[in-house]
């Protein structure tokens, strides 16, 4: 007869109580009988197969039943855990990822709560049972399937590998296809990499719209305009918004009046030229421009002017600057500042000296685009409602007002290679002469062939070789072959039914798809290539992949070496930092601007944040610094706006330098950098849970489990009445709650010295109780805020260590160097081969971080050995356990 039970704990009586209901007869109430319900939960729990005395699966429900089954039965089912309706199906991925998890909690001590209520004996015997179980299922798993599944490329990906097959550096296809899913933090896991019809007309799309692109613009090359602009032409107004203070025209060092400016003949421009001072930021509202200039064809521009750093003093005058001045210039439509569409940063940060320089830089932009004046860092003008609407600019400092001065502005594009047609062309069509384009044509030029079918084939083999990596068999490239010859029977013009295979084969397994290195001999080139280049490999990895030279630790550890000194590798960083620090949501919140008015419209300082956190993340690399950098460093990159963000000595100039810090400094180290506080806030409070959470999840590979979903998060109280410990206090009072929140909330208190933006502070700010602070803004707003309470920074760890600050807690993470490298090592494994360090991977990263214990865990060491591993290459693991 089939039954069923449930399991009962009577806190206040102390009873053991069981349920049981034959699926025939009424329900029944049996107590005190825990001989027989446990037979019978063995029942229930092995039901899935018989099992013998000697199987570890015997152990585990023994241990289990003895110790665990109070907590996790149907009543209380603590941590959404109901031992007895856990299955032992270990082939199944989601159970095997369950008894992983318990295995886990009982390894660290956690489970039971109480260490002493497990015997050391059985737990030496659980865990040597699920440690064999688990370990078994994996490896018969991997040896079928290899250790990572196929996926597609990221889109972020296709257009890189767009660019360096097509050689079209300047691509700009990602926006055409779907954004890609997370799945823990990275858009690389295989498992959120699905492909549906709306994505594969996507990737049809950016696969059309690049090779269209890569194709000839013309029999000639585009002809190369020039256009020089001096005096009132570099601006396309006599004003911009915010007044006169911010923008005229002045020749020697003075102000024109806007009547005058317009009169000057060109022999008075000669004798004294006329120049346009500029001082506040291009951010909304603002279209300042060269008057009348409008690219005609999309492409690089060259861009050479002559400008000064200056200072305008009362009375509009014009001294030079104490500092230099960071400029950049912005792609966008000539429209008006209320439509500008997409604007985009182009052409670098320049500096701008006190003294008249010639500077040179090279833009792009696309048809129909202009390109505006960005000055960094200055403010922008208040939006005033008081007598009427208008831009009012914030009131003159004692220095004056920072800007800069331009004399003249030389325009040339576009840009043409030195060959044509370009590379990219070559590509497609190699040496085939070029024609006028035909009427039927959707391409700028024709494609001249006097053997269509046979140049078509010689073409397509030729570029499906670049595309595979490999020559494609017969067999495989006549599908694409019969498209084009069916194209060209039905007269499309021979360069339209080319592009139409190309394009079949850009949306193939060929190029859309990375295998498995287990079972595709080129793949571990490709995988290596996508995890430093984020493409393709370039001929001289490919060749060593195929010579089998990869298969020797020494040779795969240079070419890693040679790989990370390419152009290319930045964008591994610039990736995998977006993903792993969350540093693409740098720009998520910004900063409540009534409590912290000095960061209104900063973008300077939070573009600088993630350029010093990219560039630090580079050296560990590059120069091998040991893990602890990620907690603390006696130095770090910092430009002018940043050093004056920490407090620290004035820097002149906006490139990332090295900079050694002070002993007293609490910067250093990921830990403390500005963009990861700032993202670990919403940018109107600072947030212990948060901050705590990420720097257990990301820095040191702790993640806590999901909030329970019947305690609401805390709000945050921006008016004074509580302290965030006081708040904090009373939510972690729940009982399901306490125990989790003392994992985070301490090393997130350690991090309460550092505001919204990542900057020092003794007190916090609210807007009600309090000593009153009034000023003025950087960009002329009023404001008025209260600080009142001190911010206490100390806390005790899970493990007893207390701390009374940033300082000292840095201290006593320092002492985990293994398991940030261990984090390390399994954010590596995600991003590069798309799946999560396994449980029969552990042993291996054991093995890894053992050879790299010596010299404290060095990053490139660490790289060097993760590359050479199993885990990476899919080669037969020599520490499987």
């Amino acid at each position: 007869m089939p039954w069923d039970a449930t399991f009962i704990y009577n806190d206040r009586f102390g009873k053991r109580k069981a349920r049981f209901r034959s699926t025939s007869e009424p329900e029944v109430e049996m107590s005190q009988r825990k001989p027989i319900l446990l037979t019978i939960a063995v029942v229930l729990v092995l039901a899935v197969r018989p099992v013998s005395a000697a199987e570890p699966v015997t152990v585990v429900q023994r241990v289990l039943q003895q110790t665990c089954y109070d907590c996790h039965d149907e009543f209380s089912a603590e941590g959404d855990l109901v031992l007895a309706k856990l299955p032992w199906d270990l082939q199944d991925v989601k159970v095997r990822r369950r008894w992983t998890q318990i295995y886990d909690r009982i390894a660290a001590g956690e489970m039971p709560p109480e260490r002493d209520d497990l015997a050391e004996d059985d737990r030496h015997a659980i865990l040597a049972a699920l440690q064999q179980s688990i370990g078994q299922a994996e490896k018969a798993e991997i040896q079928q399937q290899g250790r990572s599944s196929l996926r597609r490329l990221t889109r972020s990906e296709y257009e890189d590998n767009l660019r360096d097959l097509l050689q079209l550096p300047h691509l700009d296809v990602a926006a055409r296809l779907p954004e890609d899913r997370q799945l823990h933090g990275f858009t690389k896991v295989a498992d959120s990499l699905d492909m549906s019809s709306v994505q594969l007309n996507a990737y049809l799309d950016a696969a059309q719209a690049a090779l269209q692109q890569a194709v000839a613009s013309g029999v000639e090359p585009p002809s190369q305009v020039r256009h020089r602009f001096t005096g009132t032409r570099l601006f396309p107004s006599g004003e911009t918004f915010g007044g006169r203070e911010a923008m005229f025209f002045a020749r020697n060092n003075k102000m024109i009046s806007s009547g005058r400016v317009n009169q000057l003949t060109p022999q008075e421009l000669d004798k004294a030229p006329v120049e346009l001072a500029l001082f506040r930021a291009a951010t909304w509202p603002y279209f300042g421009y060269p008057r009348g200039f409008v690219a005609q064809v999309a492409g690089e521009y060259r861009v050479r002017f002559s400008a000064r750093a200056v200072r305008q003093l009362p009375g509009f005058r014009l001294v030079p600057a104490y500092d230099p001045l960071p400029i950049s210039f912005r792609a966008r439509q000539p429209s008006g500042a209320d439509v500008s569409g997409d604007v985009r940063e182009t052409g670098g940060w320049i500096d701008l000296q006190p003294e008249s320089e010639t500077f040179e830089t090279t833009i792009l932009l696309k048809a129909g685009e202009t390109f505006e004046y960005s000055l960094l860092g200055l403010p922008v003008p208040f939006i005033r409602t008081d007598g009427g609407f208008f831009y009012d600019f914030p009131p003159m400092p004692a220095e004056g007002h920072r800007g800069a001065a331009f004399e003249w502005l030389e325009v040339a594009g576009p840009l043409s290679p030195h060959q044509w047609p370009a590379a990219s062309h070559r590509v497609l069509f190699g040496e085939l002469a070029i024609g006028p384009p035909e009427p039927t044509s959707r391409l700028p030029v024709s494609v001249v062939s006097q053997q269509p079918k046979t140049d078509a084939r010689l073409l397509f083999h030729r570029f499906a070789a670049q595309v595979a990596g490999g020559p494609l068999t017969d067999h495989a490239a006549d599908a694409y072959l019969r498209l084009i010859d069916a194209e060209l029977d039905a007269g499309v013009p021979f360069g339209d039914a080319m592009l139409k295979g190309y394009q079949a084969l850009l949306c193939s397994g060929h190029f859309l798809y990375l295998t498995n290195p287990r079972h595709n001999p080129t793949a571990l080139a490709s995988r290596l290539s996508h995890f430093l280049w984020n493409s393709r490999p370039d001929r001289e990895l490919l060749q060593k992949n195929i010579d089998g030279k990869l298969a020797n630790a020494e040779q795969l550890h240079a070419e890693v070496d040679r790989m990370i000194l390419d152009p290319r590798f930045d964008r591994f960083v610039d990736n995998f930092t977006d993903q792993w620090l969350n540093l693409s949501d740098l720009r998520r919140d910004l900063p409540d601007i009534r409590l912290y008015p000095e960061y209104r419209k900063d973008d300077y300082l939070v573009d600088s944040m993630e350029r010093e956190t990219q560039t630090f993340f580079a050296a560990m690399i590059r120069d091998n610094l040991p893990i602890a950098t990620i907690i603390d460093s006696d130095f770090t990159y910092l430009n002018d706006r940043l050093a004056a963000h920490y407090g620290l000595a004035r820097q002149s100039g906006s490139a990332m330098r090295r900079v050694d810090l002070p002993a007293w400094s609490p910067y250093g180290g990921l830990l403390t950098q500005a963009s990861v506080l700032k993202l670990t806030t919403d940018g109107t409070t600072t947030s212990p849970v948060k901050r705590g959470v990420w720097v257990m999840e990301k820095l040191l590979g702790q993640p806590p489990p999901p909030p329970p979903k019947s305690i609401p998060a805390i709000e945050p109280n921006i008016r004074g009445a509580s302290t965030v410990r006081q708040l904090l206090a009373k939510h972690a009072a729940e009982a399901s709650c306490a125990a989790c929140h003392a994992r985070f909330d301490p090393v997130g208190f350690a991090l309460e010295n550092f505001d919204v933006m990542g900057a020092w502070r003794d007190r916090y700010r609210n807007l009600a109780t309090g000593e009153e602070i009034t000023g003025i803004d950087r960009a002329g707003h009023p404001f008025k805020y209260h600080i009142a309470a001190e911010v206490d920074a100390a806390g005790r760890l899970l493990s007893g260590e207390q701390f009374e600050d940033v300082h000292e807690l840095k201290t006593l993470l320092l002492a985990q160097p293994r398991q940030l490298a261990r984090n390390l090592l399994h954010q590596w494994t995600l991003y590069a081969t798309g799946a999560e360090v396994r449980f029969s991977d552990r042993a291996e990263i054991d093995s890894i971080l053992d050879q790299c214990a010596d010299n404290g865990y060095r990053a490139r060491d660490l790289l060097h050995q993760w590359v050479a591993s199993p885990i990476f290459t899919e080669v037969e693991s020599t520490h499987q356990r």
